[in-house]
């Protein structure tokens, strides 16, 4: 059994942002990693983050605007 060394669940944290989301679905990627930082001072990796973040809101049909893309023009 492997020991989780995060005392808060981050995947629970990303579900509860993801809550969040469906009442103001124009929240960015970068804002979501910024409150799931807050949330639960994790130092994991803006790119961890943004690919769990991304897995658990695709399976709810969630997209994510991103700041840093040049779509926008």
């Amino acid at each position: 059994m492997a020991i989780n060394p995060e005392p808060i669940d981050i995947a629970e944290s990303v579900d509860t942002i993801l809550d969040a989301v469906l009442e103001n679905p124009f929240l960015s990627m970068q804002a979501a990693i910024a409150m799931l930082r807050e949330q639960t001072g994790t130092s994991r990796s803006d790119a961890d983050l943004k690919g769990l973040i991304t897995k658990k809101a695709a399976v709810r049909g969630i997209q994510f605007f991103d700041e840093g893309s040049s779509a926008a023009t």
